[in-house]
């Protein structure tokens, strides 16, 4: 198509002449066409550059990055995984054999799994993209660190208990407070009994063992002597050994003392002997084992110097719900 001539019509010749454009025209038609393609490029490009259809070497960088970073959290979660697994193997086995083995308290699961509560530690952590994941990592990794911290002290506590050893099962009451080769001497044993002044059914805290006034009474396992006196109600003469450990003896109604407050004993020393002072019907020992302050079930304690067929023997009379001595 012949691109269109415009003309005008000249007055002094009478004739029609060609329009002629000027250079600045062409040149100013130009410069805008070029500018406004420009603006058009650029914008194209931004919009480019917000679509996800559209990535710069920078983005894929970082896209690959990110997903490297991902695979790495889960991987040091599942090893967390198998971390929190052998923890808890090894905290089962401290509660229920290293602790049970050397008579401790076992550490409570909530003290184990405790959090941190109070100021966010994390704060520092959000507003990203993937704080969620970042964030709940972190605390798995504070939450196991701390456990560890218990488990050390722990295992801690245990070989100093084991350096011990010798000396905590040499004060444990291990052996039965009065000679009873024929298992015969045993009267009343622990829990609730009928009591022999007024028949009613009460609390009995200890043993009863029947032997003749004047009878050896031996220590049952290594301390010190707290008291040898008669200001107690009720148990007349009576002897108390701290052995250490949580653990205390008493024995009642004695006849008299073989040792003195403050002096240190040996289980199977003597120290005193078989009486009926105090609130007693007859001659007998009251026998009485405490465990950090509270009384126990002594038949739990002669496997010092009786079989496990004597003990099924002993253990049934002392099940027996009858009248005590005392």
């Amino acid at each position: 198509m012949a691109k269109k001539v415009k003309y005008y019509f000249d007055t002094e010749s009478l004739a029609y002449r060609k329009i002629k454009p000027k250079l600045s025209k062409k040149l100013g038609y130009i410069g805008l066409f070029l500018l406004s393609s420009a603006l058009f490029g650029f914008l194209c490009f931004v919009v480019l550059l917000n679509t996800p259809y559209f990535e710069t070497p920078k983005d894929r960088l970082q896209a690959r990055e990110i997903e490297t970073m991902k695979l790495r959290y889960s991987i040091l979660n599942k090893k967390m995984e198998q971390i929190d697994e052998v923890l808890e193997s090894i905290e089962e086995r401290d509660n229920n054999i290293y602790r049970a083995y050397f008579n401790t308290s076992p550490i409570p699961t909530e003290q184990r799994k405790a959090g941190f509560g109070g100021v966010n530690r994390y704060k520092e952590l959000e507003g990203f993209n993937n704080s969620e994941l970042v964030i709940n990592t972190s605390k798995r990794v504070d939450v196991i660190s701390k456990e560890l911290a218990i488990q050390s002290k722990s295992l801690d506590e245990i070989l100093a208990l084991a350096k011990q050893k010798n000396k905590l099962l040499a004060a444990i009451p291990a052996i039965q407070p009065v000679k009873n080769e024929q298992l015969k001497r045993m009267a009343s044993g622990f829990g609730y009994r009928s009591d022999p002044f007024t028949k009613a059914r009460k609390m009995h805290q200890g043993m009863d063992f029947t032997s003749p006034t004047g009878t050896p009474i031996f220590a049952t396992g290594d301390g010190i002597v707290k008291r040898a006196d008669n200001t107690a109600s009720g148990y007349g003469n009576h002897i108390v050994i701290q052995h250490g450990y949580g653990y205390e003896t008493l024995y009642g109604h004695l006849s008299k003392y073989k040792c003195k407050a403050g002096q240190r004993v040996k289980r199977g020393d003597i120290i005193g002997y078989v009486g009926s002072t105090g609130r007693s019907e007859a001659p007998h020992l009251h026998y009485e084992v405490h465990k950090d302050g509270k009384p126990v079930n002594p038949i739990n304690f002669y496997y010092g110097n009786i079989s496990a067929a004597e003990y099924s023997i002993i253990s049934k009379l002392a099940n027996q719900e009858n009248q005590s001595l005392d």
